[in-house]
């Protein structure tokens, strides 16, 4: 069935083109087209539409402002950031995914650079991608509340037990579309005693993501940081993969796990790849590892704990496919018989939680 698309761009010159490279691909129809986020939200109240695609800066209602009001009054829609913002936009792109995006592209500042193959490629896969997920849910600030309580309680309670699990022991998880939300709803659960350094692998692009662990870092207890070359890895701290580059861990002559990043192509077509990382940890000095797949499209993680498991102990998590905006990831792992529990997303900390144990305080 040909998904029906709304594009809404202020520009003319760019929602044409943007328009035509959608209706050059038989998948895809613009059924509608609106000139800045009050004309969208008005179609938006009255028809349905598979997917969105939004730039940021218009005139009357910008795209934030679109993606206010839709959460406001409860309109669920797939949508698309396209963009022209870049560096200082990461901010502004990672705001339109906790309000309710699903993912991005970067629009170049030209009509005429969109028209090359690269952006036109990058535009249709991220389209499709968008397209065939699940509409964003609106969750209560109430329910959102509870699961955390349920998560700090729980962690009072291996605190006053002081529960430490013997032996070295890292956490991995990968993401990609859905996956800066998701994260939020993982990350900031975790306890400052977290006995376990975390690597996380979340495919975006160069420039993406220091905004995304600044942001989570402001949320949580533990630190957060956007992993450097030669980091050497601590517990109680979050590694992000830097974009555009695979994030593996090496062990020193000292025996110290650190960070290392290579520059090979694109694997399961996303740079960073958590495939990378997974196999890494398969020569690490850890005696147990706790894998997590989150929501994404595609099979990034499978082969890589597949090759992993071979060779460590490896409890792997998957989320469910309810609480999955793409349910391709952990769909592949569960697929490939490599999960060891599948959970809904607001369950995750408390499992890595009870995994990995908490620190004695000092």
């Amino acid at each position: 069935m040909v998904k029906k698309i709304l594009v809404v761009d202020d520009s003319a010159l760019m929602r044409r083109v943007l328009c035509d490279i959608i209706n050059s691909d038989k998948r895809f129809q613009v059924a509608a087209r609106a000139t800045n986020g009050l004309e969208a939200f008005d179609l938006l109240s009255r028809n349905r539409y598979d997917a969105v695609v939004l730039d940021v800066n218009m005139p009357k209602m910008n795209g934030l402002e679109l993606l206010k009001e839709l959460r406001k009054f409860k309109i669920s829609a797939r949508v698309m950031m396209a963009s022209t913002d870049t560096r200082e936009g990461a901010k502004t792109t990672l705001d339109a995914l906790e309000l309710g995006a699903l993912d991005f592209i970067h629009k170049p500042d030209s009509a005429i650079d969109c028209r090359v193959e690269t952006f036109k490629t990058e535009l249709l896969r991220t389209l499709d991608v968008v397209a065939n997920s699940k509409p964003p849910v609106f969750e209560s600030e109430e329910k959102i509340k509870e699961s955390r309580q349920t998560t700090s309680k729980m962690v009072d309670i291996l605190r006053k037990h002081t529960v430490k699990i013997p032996g070295k022991k890292v956490v991995a998880i990968a993401s990609s579309t859905g996956g800066p939300k998701a994260l939020q709803a993982v990350i900031p659960k975790l306890p400052q005693e977290l006995d376990t350094p975390v690597l996380v692998v979340q495919h975006m692009p160069k420039g993406f993501t220091a905004s995304l662990a600044e942001r989570l870092n402001d949320l949580s207890a533990v630190t957060v940081r956007e992993a450097k070359e030669g980091d050497e890895l601590e517990v109680g701290v979050v590694y992000i993969a830097m974009g555009g580059m695979h994030m593996n861990v090496k062990t020193s002559a000292a025996g110290k796990h650190i960070i290392h990043y290579s520059d090979e192509p694109t694997r399961e077509g996303v740079k960073p790849c958590a495939n990378y990382m997974f196999e890494s940890l398969a020569d690490s000095r850890y005696d147990s590892i706790v894998c997590v797949v989150m929501t994404g499209m595609g099979a990034d993680g499978t082969e890589g704990i597949r090759n992993l498991k071979a060779k460590k102990h490896v409890h792997v998590i998957a989320q469910d496919q309810n609480s999955c905006t793409v349910f391709g990831m952990p769909k592949s792992a569960i697929g490939a018989g490599l999960s060891d529990q599948t959970v809904p997303l607001d369950q995750i900390a408390q499992e890595i939680i009870l995994h990995v144990g908490v620190a004695a305080r000092n």
